[in-house]
């Protein structure tokens, strides 16, 4: 799962020359809420519609709506430009995107493939990127197994009774990190009542889990 995968490839850049107002018009007509800022063919800023608020003037200031309009056609994106970017090689795997997001506390990534922009990766990205991991869209039963004694082999073991029994996985995940061990698979939706029959036969604790799933 690299970002590459999941990140937004066609992405519109400006220059640090550019008005702020035709920023904040080129955001709007694209349904965009930020853009990197290319200088020849180094990235030297990110800007966005939260930076471009900030500097606006404040909603105590007596300016009318024409006279704001004058300043943001005379400033230009480099005075309000995030200038410390964050930025992602392409190469990089998904989680580790999400931890840069998480620790530096931003939504945003800009992707390279060396000096070259070649993409956008935002936290919609990566809740995408989660949703299609998951096969969340794919009509399935969530199958939970419980390993409170984690062992050597114990993903083989569940994966053979499920060969035996005709039984088909569609995707698997394995948690660590919230109690007992969880091994959560999804699978063929006719197939959930049989399958954790067949799981607690061998001894396993198992439950099945109702999706609350939203159409796309």
């Amino acid at each position: 799962m690299s970002v590459a995968d999941y990140m937004t490839k066609k992405v519109i850049t400006i220059s640090p020359d550019t008005k702020v107002s035709v920023a904040i018009n080129t955001m709007k007509e694209n349904k965009i809420h930020r853009l990197p800022v290319i200088d020849g063919n180094k990235l030297v800023g990110l800007v966005t519609e939260s930076s471009i608020q900030e500097a606006s003037p404040s909603k105590a200031t007596s300016l009318s709506i024409y006279e704001i309009n004058y300043l943001f056609n005379k400033m230009t994106v480099n005075d309000v430009m995030e200038k410390n970017v964050k930025t992602i090689s392409q190469d990089a795997q998904l989680e580790d995107a999400i931890s840069e997001m998480r620790h530096n506390q931003i939504g945003v990534l800009p992707v390279t493939n060396g000096d070259d922009v070649v993409g956008i990766i935002t936290t919609n990205d990566v809740l995408d990127g989660f949703l299609d991991i998951t096969d969340y869209f794919v009509d399935a039963t969530v199958v939970q197994v419980i390993i409170n004694q984690d062992r050597t082999g114990v993903i083989y073991e569940i994966g053979k009774i499920m060969a035996d029994n005709g039984f088909n996985i569609q995707t698997l995940m394995v948690t660590r990190n919230l109690g007992p061990i969880m091994i959560e698979m999804h699978v063929d939706k006719t197939d959930g009542q049989a399958v954790k029959q067949a799981l607690e036969s061998a001894g396993f604790e198992v439950r099945l889990v109702v999706s609350q799933k939203i159409d796309r």
